[in-house]
């Protein structure tokens, strides 16, 4: 089954369910991702300046209550996501800028919109299970689901387009400048922060080394998440609630970043592109600060990420949510 197929299937699944609510809650949150992957200058997990912006709306009580239980402990749920994770090895963060930085010399970027759907089974950890929740106001739920999400992964590489002219060029005294290093003089400029270049559209890794070395093929856009969680809600009304959430989602890929395995040599790439203006561009892509590789099979060909470690992030939100009765019929408060 591909990975588009999955994706349709979670969106019919939850679209039937949806229809054959007698109620329905609808919850927007938003809040800010923290990216856990290859790139970053803290000596930790935790990147402190990956922080980016997210947005979910969430459809949930997928499990009707025909015998009118008066709370209902497991239930199913199915959000629209938009997750923004990225992350930029040159940006200054814990007091340290350029050449302080713990990876400025390799210098590379990315942001990665990431748009899916998931389906999630809830828990909803009760007080009293045999008092409706807008009396008790305060509850807990966990919740556990899979989705599919989508996203191409860019860099901000140039200023303008993608053009060899208007590349960056870092130097030893860990500035950007327009000139390349060694020249005479140069201006020191800044990232545009415009993410101009598709790293999907370009082959910039290899696989292993040595006679078991290959080049690797273009990524799919779509990857599988595993999102989990935790968290909060206040009943302010017995429609109407208020909560906060800590989730994490857990993927089956390691190229959210476009960063995994070893860069290529120049041999490869132009294996890969015969145009040499594209080989000069490859190279830059791959390694846009010149200190990673030298383009040969030896000691410099280093590992750009660790491929045996998954990328994921973490989603903190606030939300606010409202039960809609979906069909006429004798209204019931005691089931949730």
């Amino acid at each position: 089954m591909t990975a588009r197929s999955i994706a349709t299937a979670i969106l019919l699944a939850s679209t039937a369910t949806l229809l054959a609510q007698r109620n329905l809650e609808v919850g927007i949150s938003t809040g800010v991702t923290q990216y856990y992957g290859d790139l970053g200058n803290w000596n930790g997990q935790v990147q402190w300046n990956s922080t980016r912006p997210a947005l979910n709306i969430t459809f949930r009580d997928f499990f009707n209550n025909p015998k009118r239980y008066v709370t209902r402990s497991l239930t199913m749920e199915c959000r629209l996501s938009w997750f923004r994770i990225g992350y930029n090895e040159v940006q200054p963060t814990g007091g340290e800028s350029g050449i302080g930085l713990h990876n400025f010399k390799r210098g590379l970027n990315f942001r990665n919109d990431l748009f899916g759907a998931s389906a999630h089974m809830v828990l909803n950890a009760y007080r009293e299970p045999f008092t409706p929740l807008f009396k008790q106001r305060f509850f807990m739920y966990f919740h556990l689901g899979i989705g599919m999400y989508y996203g191409r992964p860019k860099a901000d590489l140039f200023r303008g387009d993608p053009d060899l002219s208007n590349r960056y060029y870092y130097w030893e005294d860990g500035s950007i400048r327009d000139t390349p290093r060694g020249s005479a003089e140069g201006t020191v400029i800044e990232q545009d922060g415009k993410y101009e270049t598709d790293l999907y559209s370009w082959t910039i890794e290899g696989r292993g080394k040595g006679s078991s070395s290959t080049i690797q093929e273009r990524t799919s856009p779509w990857n599988i998440g595993i999102p989990m969680g935790c968290g909060i809600r206040y009943m302010v009304t017995r429609k109407m609630s208020i909560g906060a959430e800590f989730s994490y989602y857990m993927f089956l890929t390691d190229m959210l970043d476009a960063v995994s395995e070893r860069y290529l040599t120049y041999d490869e790439i132009g294996q890969v592109y015969a145009d040499s203006t594209q080989q000069y561009l490859a190279r830059y892509i791959s390694d846009p600060t010149g200190w990673g590789t030298d383009g040969t099979q030896g000691f410099r060909t280093s590992r750009r990420g660790n491929p045996g470690l998954p990328d994921n992030f973490s989603y903190f939100s606030f939300e606010v949510s409202y039960k809609l009765d979906r069909r006429p019929g004798r209204r019931n408060y005691m089931s949730f």
